[in-house]
């Protein structure tokens, strides 16, 4: 019997590569047609954000909520938890991010965009574009089909990556809210990096930026208007 240091992180996953990518054509045609008011609520994020009214925290926040809770449910605890037992706690954990968002963010108003844009903030910004859409084109840049494109608020990454980035513009980087997407951010690239699959290094280094972003503002205000 083999040693247990021998072992790589691909021989502890229960599922090959095909299986996982394959699961992601299989949870789009499941969900169809979520993936417009995805693209909407995508849309929508980025405009309140630009255009800033006052409500446009707690509206942003909602949608965040609704884009976790819905990826818990219809893809961890229901698609994905067939191929891997910790789905299960992996939906757990995106339910609880759902509920932080609306607590925080919708009814606490501690998401808000009334600042002037700091580096941090535009980086946050580029994180968002980055994630709703440039990340759903690297699956097909790979090879693999455009019938399973990682979508904001279909699949976990880009909706944990538009989080951070949303995160990052807000007047304050609120520690309540990172904690669990930096944490997926570890899960994905363990996951990805088990699977040898190419991108594998993309959401631990969004984590770590993001990460470093936010402990540069050091969790304090916006600069003063001018």
């Amino acid at each position: 019997m083999s040693e247990w240091w021998t072992y790589r992180l691909s021989d502890i996953l229960p599922f090959s590569p095909q299986t996982y990518f394959r699961l992601f054509e299989l949870h789009n045609q499941a969900v169809w047609p979520a993936q417009l008011l995805a693209l909407a609520a995508g849309a929508a994020i980025v405009a309140l954000i630009l255009l800033r009214p006052a409500w446009s925290g707690r509206a942003v926040a909602l949608l965040l909520a609704a884009a976790w809770g819905f990826v818990a449910f219809a893809y961890l605890g229901t698609r994905y938890a067939a191929i891997n037992w910790a789905a299960t706690y992996f939906a757990y954990g995106f339910a609880a991010q759902a509920l932080l968002l609306v607590l925080s963010g919708a009814v606490g108003g501690r998401l808000n965009f009334t600042a002037p844009r700091s580096p941090a903030a535009k980086a946050g910004l580029g994180f968002v574009l980055f994630a709703l859409l440039v990340q759903p084109l690297i699956g097909p840049a790979f090879g693999r089909p455009w019938t399973g494109l990682e979508l904001f608020a279909i699949a976990p990454d880009p909706t944990v990556l538009a989080t951070l980035g949303v995160l990052l513009v807000a007047d304050r980087v609120r520690p309540e809210l990172f904690v669990l997407p930096l944490l997926w951010c570890v899960i994905a690239g363990a996951i990805l990096y088990g699977l040898s699959a190419p991108e594998a290094s993309l959401m631990p280094t969004a984590g770590l930026a993001a990460l470093g972003l936010a402990l540069y503002r050091g969790f304090a205000p916006a600069p003063e208007r001018g």
